[in-house]
This record gives structure tokens, sequence and C-alpha cells, in this order.
């Protein structure tokens, strides 16, 4: 593949008078001192929350609306021996969300069943079907997580049957809120909590918290669910600072350290030698995970992270991974008919066929961007309707941009760069006019054209094991706290290239250092670009990595954009 699109390197510039005040302060070297003030690190406390975040630092649940109602029907259930149904959403964070709920719950005697609905044959969020599957179970309460803020239509539907919903989303709230028994979003204008940025499994951990602090139960039970929460946190790619970063940072200790059962399997199927990190859980995990929504059905993800036999584990893990296959092909081809069918003239990109199949939609709308960098939607068509999902560009905004289609969807839902939608097929010609119009008048043509922000230039000489060990400190990674990005020019090839892959499409290679030993590099999909390119100097943008191979790990450049 090589540089599909054309991108600009944007190095970011730090307060000097910042970096040397705090690379004297920490006695670190003026490239690390950078990096922290560019990630707004500028003194010693700040050093010490980001190197070292305490649980300590987390807020108190009940500033959060609505919270105290949310207990005291909690509370009320348990008394009254009501039936309970956990209902979440089919992708990780819903998943997680179900599965840390549903063991909380169950672990605190309370009478638990847990939902997700069908991609297929209900689709996102909050279903009249599920609420049926209540009302005939004799369920009298229903949490619903990473769901339920739209669910308008729905909480109308379950009041009917006198069950009471309590409503956990970090999802963007609309005009009018569910008449729900009470709403638990920071989202809300009006609610007080501090962090805005919690993952649905975040907000519902805010819940397991508060009724934890009304019981008087230790931090520590529950701080076995920080596996759960921090896997959701890195694959929901909600910001890795504030309190996401201290869930995420303990969260990947426990996962190390002592993880569940069913995490232990992922871990094991996914054949990670070393310890896993941000990228692991985003690359690795979270696609297993997601697997079973996408190609069977997401309560399979469900039994595997609540199971506690290894044995049962293992099939449910083997299972999944057989899922993940399968799901690899289907975005490959699907992704290669999508390509021809992208508008090369226009300022963003709807398709849809009635033969893709919905379940990785998503992923090809992402596949796309890469290609063509503009606003994507990607939908699948069953039975007259069109459901998919919508991804962005940097700065644009296309939670708003569908927004004010909003009135030629069934449904639509999500964030600022990621959203789902329903659409009838009727109405799909009027909705691609009408969101170009709306992407072509208010996107920037500078939005129009991917930008690698770059933290820093150095020298391949500059990076030794007291830096990457340093590096591997500002972990876990994700938006809020990117990966460090560095530039490296006039480098020469040392030794031979490899071709590798299936395809043959990334390339690894050595860079050679002055009275160093080479350092190895990688670059996924760049294979064209070396194929073709003789052995003069090239400038490089790159990341920093271990791979470990066969019990051996070496540090390794990442290719990211080559010149």
């Amino acid at each position: 593949m090589g540089k599909m699109i054309k991108k600009n390197w944007n190095i970011l510039k730090a307060d000097k008078v910042l970096v040397n005040k705090l690379a004297f302060d920490l006695n670190v070297s003026n490239e690390i001192a950078s990096l922290l003030v560019l990630r707004g690190i500028t003194n010693y406390e700040n050093a010490k929350c980001f190197f070292r975040p305490s649980l300590d630092a987390i807020h108190d649940p009940f500033l959060m609306k609505g919270m105290k109602i949310a207990v005291n029907r909690l509370v009320l259930a348990k008394a009254k021996r009501e039936n309970i149904l956990v209902y979440g959403d089919y992708d990780v964070d819903g998943t997680t969300s179900v599965s840390m709920m549903y063991l909380f719950l169950l672990n605190e005697g309370l009478n638990v069943k847990y939902y997700i609905p069908d991609r297929y044959d209900e689709g996102y969020g909050v279903s009249k079907k599920g609420i049926d599957f209540a009302n005939t179970n004799n369920i009298s309460l229903i949490i619903t997580l990473d769901c339920g803020i739209r669910a308008v239509e729905q909480v109308k539907y379950a009041n009917n049957y006198n069950i009471d919903l309590i409503i956990c989303d970090h999802h963007n709230p609309g005009k009018k809120l569910p008449e729900a028994h009470t709403i638990l979003n920071p989202k809300q204008l009006d609610c007080k909590y501090p962090f805005k940025e919690l993952s649905g499994c975040g907000v519902g951990f805010k819940l397991i918290h508060g009724y934890s602090n009304y019981h008087k139960i230790k931090f520590e039970k529950i701080s076995r669910y920080l596996d759960l929460l921090a896997i959701s946190i890195i694959s929901d790619m909600v910001p890795i600072n504030g309190e996401n970063r201290v869930f995420a940072f303990h969260g990947l200790k426990k996962i190390n350290k002592n993880p569940s059962v069913g995490i232990q399997s992922l871990i094991n199927i996914s054949k990670k030698q070393s310890s896993i990190h941000s990228s692991d859980i985003l690359f690795g995990i979270a696609p297993l995970i997601n697997a079973a929504g996408r190609i069977s059905h997401a309560k399979y993800a469900v039994e595997l992270l609540i199971e506690e036999s290894p044995l049962k584990a293992k099939k449910y893990s083997e299972e999944i991974l057989n899922n993940n296959i399968e799901r690899k092909d289907l975005e490959k081809s699907i992704t290669n008919e999508a390509l021809e069918m992208v508008d090369k003239k226009k300022f963003s990109s709807v398709v849809f066929s009635n033969s893709w199949h919905k379940g990785v939609v998503g992923i090809v709308a992402s596949r796309l961007i890469d290609v063509y960098y503009k606003p994507t939607i990607v939908l699948s068509e069953h039975n007259g309707m069109l459901t998919g999902s919508a991804r962005s560009v940097k700065g644009f905004d296309i939670y708003k941009a569908i927004e004010k289609c909003s009135y030629l969807c069934d449904k639509f839902g999500g964030h600022k760069y990621a959203a789902g939608l329903s659409i009838k097929k009727k109405n799909i010609d009027i909705f691609i006019a009408k969101f170009e119009e709306i992407v072509s008048k208010s996107i920037k043509p500078e939005q129009l054209i991917q930008n690698i922000d770059i933290d820093l230039k150095i020298n391949l000489l500059d990076i030794d094991n007291k830096f990457y060990r340093i590096l591997k400190q500002f972990s876990p990674f994700g938006p809020g706290n990117k990966t460090p990005v560095f530039i490296t020019k006039n480098l020469c090839f040392d030794g031979e290239k490899r071709f590798i892959g299936s395809d043959k499409s990334h390339v690894k290679l050595k860079f050679a250092r002055e009275n160093l030993s080479s350092i190895d590099a990688i670059g996924f999909g760049f294979a064209s670009f070396f194929l073709n390119h003789n052995n003069e100097s090239i400038d490089i943008c790159y990341s920093l990595n271990e791979n470990t191979w066969m019990s051996k790990t070496t540090l390794q450049i990442n290719l990211i954009d080559v010149i």
C-alpha cells in the first residue's frame, strides 16, 4: 500500500523555559521534559500524578447527577428481591460493562440476568424486544450500560410495563431525555461530575462505587473489575487522562498480574509473550471481544468475560478467535469493494451495499479514511433499511453533521469522531446529497489533509535504554496521551530489506547508527515505497515499541510515514 494519502508533518513546539525548568526539577533529559510539557505536565506535582496515578484521586461517585437515586433504587431492589436486567451494547465497551455489572450484582446477592441486543435483529441501543424479554421474565428494573440516553420511546414502552430504568451512558444526550427512573451520564448539561469523558463501563463502575460506598464495601473489593474497565477505556478511544488514566493504569497492572479467567484466556489465544500494553488491548484483545458481536452474537463475549472455569474459557476464546478470522476476511473483501465506490471528487464518502456484513462496516469506514481522508459513512442494507457507521477526520464533528440530517434518519447516535445510524433506503439519496452539502460547507481545507503531530525531532543516537525506560512510563497511551511520535532525517539502511505478511505488503529493515548497533524497524503497508526506493537516505516519522520474538525482546522503530 505505501503512502496512500498526502500527510503533513506538524512538529509541536514546547515552551523552552518550562522544558528547561522541568528537566532540572525531574533530573531528566530535555527531550523527556519536552514530551511532558507537550502533555500539559509542567511541574513536579503534575509529573508525580502522571507517572504514579493514584486511586485516591478518583472522584466521589455521588457528585454525579442521579447517583443517589440510582443507588437507592438498587438498595430497594435488593431488599424486595426484585429481578434486575443488565442491558448493554454489543461492542467492547458494552460487553465489558455488562460483564462487570452482572458479576458485581451477582456477588452482592441480587437477582440478575443480562441482555445484549442482536446487532442484526435489534440494532444499537435499547430495543422493544429487550423490554419484552424483561417483561416476560418478571424483571422490574433494567440497568442500561453504554446505551439508553436516546431511548425516549423505548423507555416509554418500558414504563407501560412498570419497568424502571437506570440509564448509565456516556454518549451525547439529545434535546429530549428519556423518562427513566434516573440517568447517570456526566455529559448532561446540569451534571456537576468533574470528569466528563468516562467510558460506558466507567459510568457503570461509578454506580458500583456509589453502591459500595453506601454499603461501606471496601474499594479493594471492587478493584477486581478494573481489568474490564481498562479494556473498555482503551477500546472505546476515550481520552486517557484524568480519571480514565488512573483506571487504565491500575487496570493494566491487574491484567498483567492477576487477570480474570476470561481475559487470561484471550491473552493466551493472542499468543502475547510479554507484558500487556494499551496497544495490545487496542489491536489484539479488543478485536477478539468485538468479533463475537460482529460475526455471531455479543452474548458469547459476555459468557467468556464472566466465566470462572479456565477450560470453558479456553473453549469460548477459541470460538471467538474463529469469529475474528472470519471478520478479517470479510473486512478485506468489503473494503476492496467499497474503495471502488468512493467518489473521489466529493468532500464526503457515503457507500452502501445489500451484500455487506453489518458487523464490519465500522472498520471498513476507518479503512476508507486511511485511503481517502474525508468524513465517511458505510452502510449495509437489510429489508429496506440501511444501517451502519460513520467515521470522521481530525477536527470535523461528524456527529453534528449527521444531526443536521437526522430528520432523514430512523436512529442515530455517537461521538464527534464516530457515530452509528439507520436510514430507510428510500431516503438514502436525499441523505447523501444533504450530508455532502453540510460537509462541503463546513469542513476546512486543512481538515482534508491528514496531519501527523510530531513531538520531537531526534537523532537515533538519542534512543538509549534510559530514554526508552522513561518513555514506557508515559503509558497507557490513547487520545489525550498519544504515543510519542518522532522524526529523524537523513537515515541510511543497514543490510537487506525483508518484505513480510501474507501479501508481502509490510517491510522489515534496519537503520544504521554511528558508534551504536543498528536499530530494527517495521513498516506496515510500506512495502511498495521501499520496493521502488534505492538506498539513498530517507526521512522517517515513527513511534518506538518493543518486539518480542523467540523470548528475545528488542527495541523497534514503528514507521508512520516516510519521505
